[in-house]
């Protein structure tokens, strides 16, 4: 256990990396937000399960405090190939700068803001000394609410809406903001803010990049703040991936000891001569390989011998053929022919051998690639097992780190703000877990939005439901429990931003993004068994001398009658299009295992049946 997690958490602890988080939240002249010491909380976990060397945490700081955090951060920063500063509270920018807001700040004038709050200048010079990366991420883009009631001492100086765009000097550093520079961010409606769970979802990644990991923060916060709020990096790296956790080193397999004696048997086998053959039990007297070069000497040891009684054979016709040209007596023909038809029965003896011998080969060769192909399997198998196991191994030892390290985080909370805390009433907070009904009615729900389901959510996990799962995971490449609904379906069914299950119109309809609209004709036209519009074919009038009354009032009969369908009324439709039901088919209802197409909406498997 322990060489499986050094193994897959080595290359992460190669360079020293240390982080500083602060979170503000108890603002003694300005109301409290909810969610900056929580998201602290939840960075600084995320930096300690990435294998930090040091993470502190910090809740509401006043300006003493964080400029000595600052200064002392500053100190373990020498030492350090990379060096992170996570702040989440208010912020404030002031004629084109950027300054971060302790809790004791009151700022009643603009002068003010140069005295009481930080300068973000203050963390980059922390993180300077830093040798390969320099970050500071800013969640402080919020609404600011001293802004409002700021006085100014000067009415042409500036006080921005959120912070300003700063371009960082030093290379290799980058600072991340939770909105655009002029823009605010949202503290969101759950424990946590948008911005700091993007954060903790892609920055951890092994390998990830960091301005990719950036980039599918933006894209998660943009979506979900309904595009309100972006995300934002300033400063720029270098050619190479900077992760903020570096990626395993993978293990490769091991040789194959029987590699060399397998690669000298196929050359053996491509040359296929004696000399080939005879180099080759020279080199490998004995063994499995051994056995079937000697049966493949076999195999050319019979060739030679049928050759050579072919030879033989066609050496006695001609011989034959000279004593019959000379006239030679009839005892020395008949001796003549006697040799010739023992010849011949040599040769076609030499040809069965050969045959045989050649078949003895051929079961041998596929012997030979069973075994290889049963040992390949064998190995394949035993090095999931040993990774499975390694994997298992490492992440049992970062739980008990994470546990380990849990009782020392909530130690770090100041006892005073612990005892704030306790006096507050509780609010009401998120719900986290959901009852057995109300899960299966979101799976349902969710199951209804992709087009997997066409019956409405209910609290029952019936067996129509279970059939739209099944779709779910053929459709969508998962392989989720079909027998009940489980929080990781739903987690899956949300992450789906459109349909799923394919959709599947009647006759008379076609496929419209995700809904079926009627064909409409226009004058003249009628919808054919094709499903398209075709023009319809008048009749021509033809003279007669009969009566034509009777005639007419048959035909204006039928004309009133209703039209029989023309086809069977129904549309089937698979990933290479719709089309209607053929003349003699009809379309049937299949189990998961042999789905063919889904009706209208999903939810139900379809096949199209015929004779």
């Amino acid at each position: 256990m322990i060489f499986a997690t050094l193994l897959a958490c080595g290359s992460a602890h190669a360079d020293r990396r240390v982080a500083l988080v602060i979170g503000n939240s108890a603002y003694k002249s300005a109301p409290k937000l909810t969610n900056p010491a929580n998201d602290a909380t939840l960075i600084g976990g995320m930096f300690k399960k990435a294998g930090f060397d040091s993470v502190d945490v910090r809740l509401d700081l006043s300006a003493s405090e964080m400029r000595r955090m600052l200064r002392e951060f500053a100190g373990r920063s020498r030492d350090a190939d990379m060096a992170v500063i996570y702040y989440a509270g208010h912020g404030i920018e002031l004629d084109g700068n950027n300054y971060l807001i302790p809790t004791d700040a009151t700022l009643e004038t603009d002068g003010d803001v140069l005295d009481e709050t930080i300068p973000v200048e203050r963390a980059l010079f922390a993180v300077e000394p830093a040798k390969q990366l320099r970050l500071i991420i800013l969640d402080a883009c919020r609404d600011n609410p001293f802004a409002k009631t700021m006085k100014r001492t000067l009415a042409s100086r500036a006080i921005g809406r959120g912070l300003a765009k700063v371009e960082p000097t030093s290379p290799n550093t980058m600072i991340a903001f939770a909105a655009k520079a002029g823009s605010t961010a949202s503290d969101g409606d759950s424990r946590n803010s948008p911005f700091a769970t993007a954060l903790v979802e892609h920055l951890p990644k092994p390998g990830l990049d960091l301005r990719k990991a950036f980039g599918f923060v933006r894209d998660d916060v943009l979506k979900t703040t309904g595009y309100k709020q972006e995300p934002y990096v300033y400063g720029s790296l270098g050619g190479d991936d900077v992760p903020l956790v570096m990626k395993p080193a993978a293990t490769g397999p091991q040789a194959n000891p029987q590699d060399a004696v397998r690669r000298d048997y196929e050359l053996a086998l491509q040359l296929a001569t004696r000399d080939a053959w005879e180099a080759f039990l020279a080199t490998y007297p004995d063994g499995f390989y051994a056995s079937l070069a000697k049966g493949q000497l076999n195999k050319i040891g019979a060739e030679e011998t049928r050759v050579a009684a072919e030879q033989k054979a066609k050496a006695a016709e001609q011989e034959k053929a000279r004593l019959i040209a000379e006239r030679a007596q009839k005892a020395e023909q008949e001796k003549a022919a006697a040799a010739a038809k023992a010849a011949e029965e040599a040769r076609i003896a030499a040809e069965k051998q050969k045959q045989i011998e050649q078949a003895r080969a051929e079961a041998a060769e596929q012997q030979r690639k069973a075994a290889e192909a049963a040992a390949a399997k064998a190995l394949a198998e035993k090095q999931a097992a040993e990774k499975a196991k390694a994997e298992l191994a490492a992440k049992q030892a970062a739980e008990k780190a994470e546990q380990a390290a849990k009782p020392a985080a909530d130690r770090q909370m100041p006892e005073v703000e612990n005892q704030k805390v306790a006096a507050l009433a509780p609010g009401p907070g998120p719900k986290t877990t959901l009852s057995p009904a109300e899960l299966t009615k979101s799976v349902q729900s969710e199951l209804r939005r992709v087009g997997c389901l066409t019956s409405a959510a209910e609290g029952e996990w019936s067996s129509a439901a279970q059939r739209s799962l099944t779709l779910f995971n053929k459709y969508a490449g998962t392989q989720f429990d079909v027998k009940l609904a489980s929080v990781d379906a739903l987690d899956a069914l949300k992450a789906k931003p459109g349909r799923v299950c394919p959709l599947v119109c009647n006759f008379g309809f076609k496929a419209d993004g995700d809904q079926c609209v009627k064909i409409t004709c226009r004058a003249g036209y009628r919808v054919n068994d094709d499903n398209e519009c075709e023009k319809v074919q008048d009749k021509k009038p033809v003279a007669t001398r009969e009566n034509s009354r009777p005639r007419d009032d048959e035909r204006k009969a039928s004309e009133s009658a209703p039209s029989k369908p023309q086809a069977t009324g129904q549309v089937f439709c698979n990933s290479a299009g719709c089309r209607p039901v053929r003349q003699g088919c009809r379309l049937e209802t299949w189990g998961s295992n042999r789905t063919a197409g889904l009706m209208a909406g999903g939810g139900t498997s379809m096949v199209e049946v015929c004779n």
